[in-house]
């Protein structure tokens, strides 16, 4: 049952403009929580959600903290975030009372491809932008999922015609399951649950930013655009991917490991190639 939303969204706040839940928005919530619950199950202290603080992350972090699943919850703070991002992290903790690990990239490291490339390298060509976002994203995320047999994202098919090809549950190129809990969501179903439950969400998300990424290649969108355009915007639609969620080439790990850049040993791959495999039913979903 599609049910109205019971607290008062400020006008032109994006719950107010998108929270429109669609045909069986009910069995859905069902679904991605039965999704939830068998992988923190099947997986006991070896999984992990790795959020973007984004709308669709919230969403899983509110299923996570609602129901006290055994599910850790881990961020990249890339060192370019908006300070709105930053804030929400904090926000987001303190709401539910629970930690969220954060993943650095080596700070050395940064600080010399920005000698290098200027701090504006991102722009200057795709490779540098890959090679930025290689940095910052995908290494720290190498480090967040060592020791870990899965990991939970906030993919939806809406989002781009690569994420269409995702399936709900796929193994990743070191062989950890990926869940995307959310995948048959649409937007208003997102905005209709945080509406629904309170969740806290980003102000971007009131400032026509549905896709938040680092501050320097994200913009809000003008009316029409894909929800997807504010990202690198100045690159052709084909390659406005970070490498997070699409085949990429592998990646030393920063030698000190652990969070907020603490020690550790192993060289890992970036683990984000991905074959789907067979899923346990979820509710509705097999």
């Amino acid at each position: 049952m599609n049910r109205a939303i019971p607290i008062a969204a400020p006008p032109g706040s994006a719950p107010a403009l998108y929270a429109k839940p669609s045909a069986g928005f009910d069995q859905r919530v069902q679904d991605a929580l039965a999704t939830l619950r068998t992988a923190a199950q099947e997986f006991a202290g070896r999984i992990v959600q790795a959020t973007s603080l984004g709308a669709e992350d919230m969403v899983l972090t509110d299923l996570i903290a609602r129901h006290a699943l055994p599910i850790a919850i881990a961020t990249l703070d890339t060192g370019m975030l908006h300070g709105e991002t930053l804030e929400l992290l904090g926000r987001a903790q303190q709401h539910y009372g629970l930690e969220i690990e954060t993943w650095r990239p080596d700070a050395v490291a940064a600080r010399d491809f920005v000698a290098r490339h200027g701090p504006r390298a991102q722009v200057a060509s795709v490779e540098l932008r890959h090679a930025c976002c290689a940095l910052r994203k995908l290494e720290p995320l190498s480090r967040m999922l060592q020791g870990r047999a899965a990991w939970v994202t906030g993919l939806r098919h809406e989002q781009s015609p690569a994420r269409g090809q995702t399936a709900r549950r796929e193994s990743d190129a070191q062989g950890r399951a990926k869940l995307s809990p959310l995948l048959d969501w649409t937007q208003g179903d997102v905005w209709h649950y945080i509406a629904l439950h309170a969740v806290p969400y980003s102000p971007l998300h009131d400032q026509f930013f549905p896709s938040i990424g680092c501050a320097p290649c994200t913009r809000a969108v003008a009316l029409g655009e894909d929800i997807r355009a504010g990202r690198w915007w100045w690159e052709q639609e084909g390659a406005k991917e970070c490498g997070l969620h699409v085949e990429q080439r592998p990646v030393a790990s920063d030698p000190r490991g652990g969070p907020h850049g603490v020690a550790a040993d192993a060289v890992a791959t970036e683990p984000i190639a991905t074959q789907p495999i067979a899923t346990e039913p979820t509710g509705a979903h097999a």
